[in-house]
């Protein structure tokens, strides 16, 4: 009877431990809506609670902000493109190729994953002026995907090595080739890594500010990250407009990990126990 009531003390504490730590970090996010609500305060005057739904806010930043999240949504959805479309064939040859270094050139993978931000934009910035891709949506793409092609090659291989080779022996026995074989077997069973790494490639690219800032010199090519450390410069008074703003851009991740989140705990899961 005691150690029952031990464990079900434990529990609730364990609980309301849970609750705490869920409201903290959900803190920031509950006042950035809030602020957002009450355009007409002060960012000081901000009561905790809004009394009154005022959306002005929010008209204001799809007004001033609607292209940048157009602009981040297309190089977003590029880079995931280019991501997946250079690290599939990359991890399958890793995974399933009995290719020499290939321990070697994953742990390579990985470091460069540690290089900081700012090394690389200031070298591609260089490279992009003499191939002319500086101030254009492809060269942007290219930058960001380049942020999750790392990750996205390891979590692949870690997926891709599990595939049975009797499998892909199979399906060439039936007059399939290599590239048949890759896109219509190997890729359909890798379909939780596919979709993790994606996501992951999609969250880089919607985030990022160092490549958005380095590699374009004009305003022709303007992510909503630039487009709100911007904003903030120009509305400084005005935090509701930028708060809504915030919370505009906050949206399409929000939806996206909601609606993959069964696929990335299988893909995360199954990559670290291959």
């Amino acid at each position: 009877m005691a150690n029952a009531t031990t464990t079900s003390g434990r529990r609730w504490g364990a609980t309301v431990a849970g609750i705490v730590i869920l409201g903290v970090m959900l803190f920031p996010l509950y006042w950035m809506i809030n602020t957002a609500l009450q355009p007409e305060s002060g960012l000081l005057e901000v009561s905790p609670v809004p009394h009154s739904l005022d959306l002005s806010g929010f008209t204001s930043a799809i007004t001033e902000q609607g292209g940048h999240l157009l602009t981040s949504l297309a190089v977003a959805l590029g880079a995931v493109v280019i991501c997946l479309a250079i690290a599939a064939p990359a991890a399958y040859g890793l995974a399933q190729f009995r290719l020499r270094g290939s321990r070697t050139i994953v742990f390579g993978t990985l470091i460069t994953q540690m290089v900081p931000g700012i090394v690389i934009a200031n070298a591609l910035y260089s490279a992009y002026v003499d191939m002319g891709l500086v101030n254009s949506y492809f060269g942007l793409m290219l930058a960001d995907a380049s942020l999750g092609i790392p990750f996205a090659i390891v979590l692949m291989r870690s997926f891709m090595v599990a595939i049975p080779k009797e499998v892909i022996e199979a399906a060439e026995a039936d007059g399939a080739g290599k590239l048949r074989t890759f896109v219509q077997v190997v890729l359909p069973m890798s379909r939780n890594s596919l979709i993790t790494a994606g996501l992951f490639s999609f969250l880089y690219a919607w985030s990022d500010f160092m490549f958005a800032l380095t590699l374009n010199t004009t305003d022709d090519v303007k992510p909503v990250t630039l487009g709100i450390y911007q904003y903030i410069g120009a509305h400084v008074g005005d935090w509701g407009s930028v708060m809504a703003a915030s919370v505009l851009s906050a949206i399409p991740a929000a939806v996206l990990l909601v609606l993959a989140q069964k696929y990335i705990a299988a893909g995360i899961t199954g990559g670290s126990i291959k």
